[in-house]
């Protein structure tokens, strides 16, 4: 049975949902996406050699900031008093890529899915911005939401995609 859209009223105007009824479960979300690049901008990042800097911690932070910003960035959002998030990343040197897993955590009315998918969309972004000078080719793929629980839906999981072995997680 088909679902209905929920952000919008009974004459088909975009509206915030109401939340008000609802009750305050503790909610999890998480994300991934990645970035693939040239052999020699993951060289960079990995040395710690790019022109900005530590493009992996300033990520990090950027995905963070982002997730608590999501209220802003997209309209019908719900603001919302994040208990934690949490941003990783790790190398796939034999794809050239970085992989970015965001999770996200309150205890509230409405799931935190836009603040995880958020997180790994800016945390790639800020990956580009940090090494485009070197490679405009970089290409982002693969943003989709992994986990979510809590509320009245309870669990949910994305569907098994093949297994990818990473050679390296780095830790910054």
């Amino acid at each position: 049975m088909a679902k209905k859209l929920t952000h919008f009223d009974a004459q088909g105007r975009a509206s915030m949902v109401d939340v008000a009824g609802k009750s305050e479960t503790r909610r999890i979300a998480r994300a991934s996406g990645r970035i693939v690049m040239r052999p020699a901008t993951l060289k960079k990042i990995l040395a710690g050699s790019a022109k900005k800097g530590d493009v992996l911690g300033v990520a990090r932070i950027a995905a963070i900031q982002a997730s608590k910003r999501v209220s802003e960035l997209i309209p019908l959002c719900h603001p919302l008093a994040l208990t934690k998030v949490a941003v990783d990343f790790s190398v796939d040197q034999a794809n050239d890529a970085v992989e970015c897993v965001a999770t996200a955590e309150n205890v509230g009315r409405t799931g935190v899915e836009m603040e995880a998918l958020t997180a790994v969309s800016v945390g790639l972004l800020t990956i580009y911005d940090m090494c485009k000078a070197v490679d405009r080719g970089m290409r982002m793929e693969g943003i989709r939401l992994l986990h979510k629980q809590g509320g009245k839906s309870g669990l949910w999981q994305a569907e098994q995609a093949k297994p990818v072995k990473f050679r390296k997680t780095v830790k910054r």
